[in-house]
């Protein structure tokens, strides 16, 4: 798979990567997507890789304003 698209999504606090897959889960578990394995507790962005352009507006639209 090729992971060409970006989208950076407002997260803070620690536990970025597992916050973010659960809310993936729960809300679109069929997007599949691309994460770093680990991101800084400083760092107020989470870069998602994701393999369409759909996929990113459709993340786009039902994202909350900051990870749960």
């Amino acid at each position: 798979m090729t992971f060409r698209y970006t989208i950076n999504l407002p997260a803070t606090g620690s536990h970025k990567v597992p916050r973010f897959l659960a809310w993936v889960r729960e809300h679109a578990p069929d997007l599949v997507v691309s994460l770093p394995p680990q991101v800084p507790i400083e760092s107020e962005q989470l870069t998602v890789r994701l393999r369409s352009l759909a996929d990113r507006d459709r993340l786009r639209e039902h994202f909350p304003a900051a990870l749960p």
